[in-house]
């Protein structure tokens, strides 16, 4: 049971959190909520998206399980949006002023140390001691309290819906992977995959390039493509070849890859955004030399949190078309059959932490 004296008090207790017990075994458990630490915030997460990766850790197959670094139970949950309940003082940091009771937040999933080598040079996506929210050395969201570094929250504006909020840490990688390979107008971009990354994707290279065309395989994810702008779209392998300047590869098959690169002209940019489970067979790396094209493979958008808030904000980016359902935390296993339904009428699919 939580006790809370008042709204600025740090709750003690228990709090209930959903878990993946054993592989393709989900449970709501009873655990206690976190203690207050110096610099750290403690989070009532409001929703919680579900992805590709959660599914591989449902299914024991994701890389943070086979390499002991997620053992069960686990907490997951690196998509989501929250309200701060609580904020703990710290006397030595300032990192903990800028966030307030009440304030809308989400979560940086990568959480750097700021002292390793790669953090002092500015890489903090690279730091040799990460933790990653709800995937490793971090519990995920998906429970009624989450406890954060003040450091790695953004602070939502006012005019931003949760729903939208939800979907930012897909989009910090769209926006990092379109940075890399350098999208401007007048780009022939391609964009393959019509799940969340996908359609975030072609939102923004819509937006980038001026002009953007689809491969997809569902036709759900298609028609909804097409009325964020794409301007064609295609089955695999129906892309003209050769033809494109830009192509994001977001579906994270392995088939994928060889369309991306059949797509792409001569000097053209692929960012690698969707990650693939198995090898990528067959790939003529001479073609790569001597077409000059250049692969991009995007870990993440660490440092462009605030700036896809603003996107959403400015109406640049919606999450309108993109989300299934919304199901209590109660009903975990519902919202994973449900993420695996491949006729679902969007690609995501969000709990609700504080509904019955």
């Amino acid at each position: 049971m939580t006790h809370r004296p008042n709204s600025d008090a740090w709750p003690t207790g228990t709090m209930r959190a959903a878990a993946v017990a054993a592989p393709n075994v989900t449970k709501v458990l009873d655990l206690p909520i976190p203690a207050p630490a110096p610099g750290e915030v403690l989070v009532e997460p409001l929703r919680v998206g579900l992805c590709g990766t959660d599914l591989e850790l449902l299914h024991g197959t994701a890389s943070y399980v086979r390499d002991g670094r997620a053992p069960f139970p686990h907490v997951f949950g690196h998509e989501w949006v929250g309200r701060v309940a609580a904020v703990a003082a710290d006397k030595e940091r300032d990192a903990t002023r800028r966030i307030a009771v009440g304030d809308r937040v989400v979560g940086h999933t990568m959480i750097s140390c700021g002292d390793c080598r790669a953090c002092h040079r500015g890489r903090r996506n690279e730091c040799g001691a990460l933790r990653e929210v709800g995937l490793y050395g971090q519990q995920g969201a998906a429970a009624e309290y989450l406890r954060m570094p003040a450091r790695a929250l953004s602070v939502v504006p006012e005019d931003v819906q949760d729903a939208e909020a939800m979907l930012v840490e897909p989009a910090v990688t769209v926006l990092e992977g379109l940075e890399r390979v350098r999208c401007v107008p007048g780009d022939r971009a391609l964009v393959i995959g019509t799940g969340t990354i996908g359609l975030l994707a072609v939102q923004l290279t819509a937006r980038m390039a001026g002009a953007v065309d689809v491969v997809g395989v569902e036709d759900n994810g298609l028609a909804t493509a097409r009325r964020m702008g794409a301007r064609r779209v295609f089955l695999p392998g129906q892309a003209p070849a050769g033809h494109y300047d830009v192509v994001v590869e977001a579906s994270g098959a392995a088939p994928a890859f060889h369309d991306a690169l059949r797509c792409t002209g001569v000097g053209g940019r692929i960012a690698a955004i969707g990650v693939a489970t198995e090898p990528v067979d067959g790939v003529h790396v001479g073609e790569l030399v001597l077409r000059g094209i250049t692969v991009h493979g995007i870990r993440h958008g660490l440092d462009q949190y605030d700036r896809v808030l603003e996107l959403f904000r400015d109406k640049a980016l919606t999450a309108d078309g993109m989300i299934a359902d919304v199901v209590p935390l109660e009903r975990v296993g519902d919202a994973f059959a449900l993420l695996q339904d491949t006729g679902r009428t969007a690609p995501k699919v969000a709990l609700d932490p504080r509904a019955a």
